[in-house]
């Protein structure tokens, strides 16, 4: 249910932090050949700590998602896959199941290891949404895998006064938390819909990471301007408390992804990400001889 609300004390921002850097996002493909747009690449993974890589995709053609993404390993850190359109079936080595739907959000911590595969359920139609990728800490990095879906009626959800609709994936927004938390990295993880000329003011730690990324239309910070498949990395201003997001002549929806950076060694090997090249070996010998299980 969503709710509609004033402006609470905890939703002003009296400076917002300005654009360091706009970044547009590059077509690639993963998986088996499913066409995506990889936003946050790995050259950015120590800028914006505790994450390690946003994926966008959009695709109308069977052709670009139908072959999925078969059986894979990760370890050492957490996916947050977001559908807006589209259905697509998870099952893992730790025996879990779930269908991702329009509007659901399936969370999925590694830890130790794990093998899963995400496959559409569907042969024509649009398939959008995003996966983000999000690093745990050193001593969580080997901890028992957890996965949780949470459909799209289950994702917190208000209107401001303003006539802006947020869906809190994880984090707190204008007093209403979100799906989950993590206490390590302390994510916010929100989908702003903006009508033309709409305003949204979100506060934020000056010591956390942010981000945000236009998926429709454009929007402006600080008098940036961001057009669709643009990421703007915010700046960490100490005098700055959130971020002003402010639509164009047309509706926005953008995602606004910050947290609390791991300040941690990144050893990354495909679908490994640890602290040392050591662990990367290590992970490597475990899936080669099979202790991640298969499914």
């Amino acid at each position: 249910m969503t709710i509609e609300r004033t402006e609470p004390k905890s939703g002003r921002v009296q400076q917002t932090r300005a654009v360091e850097r706009i970044v547009t996002g590059q077509a690639t493909s993963d998986g088996a050949g499913v066409k995506l747009t990889r936003v946050l690449t790995q050259p950015l993974q120590r800028r914006l700590d505790p994450f390690l890589m946003l994926d966008a995709f959009r695709n109308e053609n069977p052709d670009d998602y139908l072959a999925g993404f078969p059986d894979h390993p990760h370890r050492g850190f957490e996916t947050i896959t977001y559908m807006i359109a589209g259905r697509m079936r998870h099952r893992d080595s730790a025996g879990n199941e779930g269908l991702l739907e329009n509007g659901g959000v399936q969370w999925m911590t590694a830890g130790r290891g794990v093998i899963h595969s995400e496959m559409p359920e569907q042969e024509d139609g649009v398939m959008e949404g995003f996966q983000l990728w999000l690093n745990l800490p050193a001593r969580e990095k080997l901890r028992e895998p957890w996965y949780r879906d949470f459909d799209a009626a289950r994702i917190p959800s208000f209107q401001t006064a303003d006539g802006v609709d947020v869906r809190v994936i994880a984090g707190e927004s204008h007093d209403v938390a979100g799906a989950v938390t993590r206490d390590a990295t302390a994510p916010l993880y929100l989908d702003v819909h903006l009508p033309a000329g709409g305003r949204f003011s979100q506060p934020l730690p000056p010591t956390h990471n942010a981000f945000l990324y236009v998926y429709r239309g454009d929007a402006s910070v600080a008098g940036e301007a961001l057009g669709e498949q643009q990421m703007a990395i915010l700046a960490n201003d100490p005098a700055a408390d959130g971020v002003v997001i402010e639509a164009g002549a047309q509706p926005a929806r953008v995602l606004l992804i910050a947290g609390r950076p791991l300040n941690e060694p990144i050893a990354q090997y495909g679908p490994f990400v640890m602290n040392t090249q050591q662990q990367i070996q290590e992970a490597l010998a475990d899936y080669r001889d099979g202790r991640f299980g298969a499914h």
